[in-house]
Order: C-alpha cells, then sequence, then structure tokens
C-alpha cells in the first residue's frame, strides 16, 4: 500500500504518531469494500500508516460477513474486521472472538458524536461471558430518513418544506385538495420485495415511540404484534393505503418496483410531489437529473407533538479488533480524529456523526447537507430489518408488508411475522 501524508491537526493523531513510532507493526484489515470504495478506505488507512509507523494491509470482499466467521473460528482472523451490520458483530463478540476497545472510548464518542449515546449503544455487545463491553467504533455511515422532491415542482405549486410530521400530512392533503398526487411508493425489488416498507415502519416508530421501544422491538423484548409496533405499520399505511395519496392508488404499491418510484417526480406532469427513500436513490433517477437542482431532499420530520427529538434512521459501518494487537488499537484511536474523516469526506459517499469535522472538508454539496440532518439528530437507530434475524428481517418482514399493503389487517400481519420469530428460537 502506497502511503499518503495526512497532516496531523489534532492531540489525538500526535498521540497515534508517537505511540506508532515506538513499536511499529503490520496490522492487518478486513472490509466488505471493493473498487473506489476500497480506494477510498486505501486512502484513509496510508494515512493512518504514514502517522503511526505501521504497516497497513486492507483487503475486501463482497462475502466479508461470511469469511470473517470462518478466519475467526480457524485463529486466523485479521487486526480489525469492518462490519456492515452490527448483528454480526454481537454474535462474534458473544462468542468470544472480539476485543473490547480501549478504556475511554466510549466517553469519547458521547462528547463527540451527534447522538454519542446511541453509536455507543449500537457498538455495546455481551461478551462470552455476558458482560456489556463496548467493541463497535462507527466509522462511515448512511441515512435513510430523507424525503426526495422536485424544487421545481414544489416551487410552481407554491408548497413549502415542512418541518414537522403534522406539517407534512398537511401538506399532503393540502396536494390532494389541489387535485394532485403527493407519493410515490414502490416495495417490489424481485426477491428482496417488501424491504422499503419495513423503512417506513422504522422511521414511524422511532417518531412515535421512545427509542427503548425500537431497541426492544429489534431483539424481541417487545413483540412484533405489541399494539405500539402495529400502530406504527397503520403509520405507514396513512400514506401507502391512501388511493389519494399514492401514484397510481394504493392498488400499485406492492407491485411497483422500488427503483422505478422515484420516476413520477420527473414526469411532466408530475405523477407525484415526494418519495421517502434512503440516501442511494438518486442512481435510480432519470439520466442527467442533478441533485440540488433537478431534485433535492428534506429531513423526514418527527411530530412535534410527540416530543421525540430528531431520530434519524440509517446504516453503517463498525470496526472492530478481531485480532488484538497495539495496532489495532492505534487505527480505532486514529479513526477518533477530525483527519481521518475528513480525508474520505473529501472523497465521497461518506457521512460521519463527528461534530467535529469542518465541513467545507465535503467535496459534495449534496453530501454536506445530507451530514447536517445526521449531525442534527437527537437519536441515531440502525435499519431494525438488519438487527433482526434473517428470516424475519430479510422474509417474513417483507413479506408482512407486502400483504399489509395490499389489503391485509396490520394485527394479523404483525401477528403472523411474531409466529415466524418464535419458530425460529
Amino acid at each position: 500500500m502506497r502511503n499518503r501524508y495526512l497532516p496531523l491537526g489534532t492531540a489525538a493523531a500526535a498521540a497515534v504518531l508517537v505511540a506508532g513510532a515506538a513499536h511499529a507493526e503490520t496490522v492487518t484489515v478486513f472490509g466488505p469494500w471493493l473498487g473506489p470504495d476500497q480506494a477510498n478506505v486505501e486512502v484513509i488507512l496510508n494515512g493512518f500508516a504514514e502517522a503511526s509507523g505501521h504497516d497497513v494491509r486492507y483487503v475486501g470482499s463482497d462475502s466479508m460477513e461470511q469469511q470473517i466467521v470462518v478466519d475467526a473460528e480457524a485463529g486466523s482472523a485479521p487486526n480489525i474486521a469492518v462490519f456492515p451490520q452490527p448483528g454480526l458483530a454481537a454474535d462474534m463478540a458473544s462468542r468470544g472472538f472480539l476485543t473490547p476497545l480501549a478504556d475511554g472510548t466510549g466517553d469519547w464518542v458521547r462528547e463527540n458524536y451527534a447522538a454519542g449515546q446511541s453509536w455507543v449503544d449500537l457498538g455495546t455487545y455481551a461478551d462470552a461471558d455476558g458482560a456489556d463491553q463496548l467493541f463497535g467504533f462507527f466509522y462511515k455511515v448512511d441515512v435513510k430518513s430523507l424525503v426526495w422532491y422536485s424544487p421545481e415542482n414544489f416551487e410552481d405549486a407554491g408548497y413549502d418544506i415542512p418541518e414537522t410530521m403534522e406539517e407534512l400530512i398537511a401538506l399532503s392533503d393540502q396536494i390532494v385538495a389541489d387535485g394532485e398526487t403527493p407519493w410515490c411508493i414502490g416495495l417490489g425489488s424481485g426477491g428482496a420485495t417488501g424491504w422499503p416498507a419495513t423503512d417506513w415502519v422504522e422511521d414511524i416508530l422511532l417518531r412515535t415511540q421512545d427509542p427503548s421501544v425500537y431497541d426492544q422491538w429489534v431483539t424481541n423484548e417487545i413483540a412484533f404484534d405489541d399494539e405500539r409496533i402495529v400502530a406504527a405499520i397503520e403509520g405507514f399505511g396513512t400514506f401507502a393505503r391512501n388511493d389519494d395519496y399514492v401514484a397510481g392508488g394504493a392498488g400499485v404499491v406492492a407491485s411497483t418496483d422500488f427503483r422505478d418510484s422515484p420516476k413520477g417526480l420527473f414526469s411532466s406532469p408530475p405523477q407525484c410531489y415526494m418519495h421517502r427513500q434512503a440516501s442511494f436513490i438518486p442512481a435510480f433517477f432519470p439520466d442527467g437529473t442533478v441533485v440540488g437542482e433537478d431534485a433535492d431532499f428534506f429531513y423526514f420530520p418527527a411530530f412535534e407533538a410527540e416530543d421525540l427529538g430528531a431520530p434519524v434512521l440509517g446504516a453503517g459501518t463498525l470496526w472492530a479488533i478481531t485480532n488484538d494487537s497495539q495496532g489495532a488499537h492505534d487505527l480505532i484511536a486514529y479513526l477518533q480524529t477530525t483527519e481521518a474523516h475528513e480525508a474520505w469526506m473529501g472523497l465521497g459517499g461518506f457521512l460521519t456523526p463527528h461534530k467535529g469535522v469542518n465541513p467545507d472538508a465535503f467535496g459534495d454539496p449534496v453530501l454536506r447537507k445530507m451530514n447536517d440532518i445526521l449531525l442534527a439528530a437527537t437519536t441515531f437507530r440502525f435499519d431494525g430489518s438488519d438487527l433482526m434475524p434473517g428470516g424475519v428481517g430479510a422474509g417474513t418482514f417483507w413479506t408482512g408488508m407486502v400483504d399489509y399493503a395490499g389489503g391485509k389487517d396490520a394485527a394479523d400481519v404483525a401477528a403472523e411475522i411474531q409466529e415466524s420469530w418464535d419458530a425460529l428460537k
């Protein structure tokens, strides 16, 4: 790996430099990134290598989740593994395959990350003895709580960006009253059909219940057919099962491919005015669409009446120590520096909850705006379906949402999902 110097501007980075210079090691990192993302992470690791004197070697794989378990069981794990999902890291921690992060790391996260306690909670798991410890450090995250729209359409119709969920619903009603359709929603995704609805339900649950309810739901301490969960499903139905709200009517929601559903924003006249989807959806906008001009986004707002702050739903990668060494701890320390975040901010495809970064480091104003939403979060929660057992989160939850969108009762759908979860225990 070719080293690239990144200037040291913090005490933490200097401490890494001093510690690394005293005892250089080879530090191995295994992650999910290939192609352009691999090139980007290698820039960051080059900066760490230059700062610490360690020899850093990265390997990426599209089957990382399976391979890291094999490697750990064989006693040949890398020093650091980058996990796309916390669930696998939690499982490996319980089997004794992860090393707790250095003392004080949790305090640093609480102080320096927006919604810091959320990030500590997401990286804390039971060890082999059942004791909770901080094992995961989040670096490079994604935001899902976004509503996409056409600024030109909003301007032509005289619509303002809603700042609360009450205003969003009122805007939807106003669009209907004006003879138009507020939403484009599609759940189709081949064998994964139904997953877009899970994000809706998760976002609505975070806006109607305390975050602890969400946490207990994803572990099934609160049953799927609990009335609070059923209410969140019905909250999705407020939008998706309203013929007046959805382009083509509620009957087409389940069969419309999610990749095609936002195109109604750009038809003339528009088939819809809003589309709720994660940060990746511009990849499926019509060719030539410029985000920030032809399309833009705003935060999927919270209910003012619920007084639950500004929750954000998202995903991301956590870095954990799978083969203990001083160099591994040095790398986790380096990831706490602003340099490590700002370097990837400039490369693109990177969001961070680090409150100390310079927002001017973003090479893309769209990412900077998304990051503002992340920094304004009072609560951050990871995509709930990714935290559930695969048979539920990537199975009956998906199919159940298709059934619900098709007209099935929410309580019945939730009861069937719970039955499937019980069958896995």
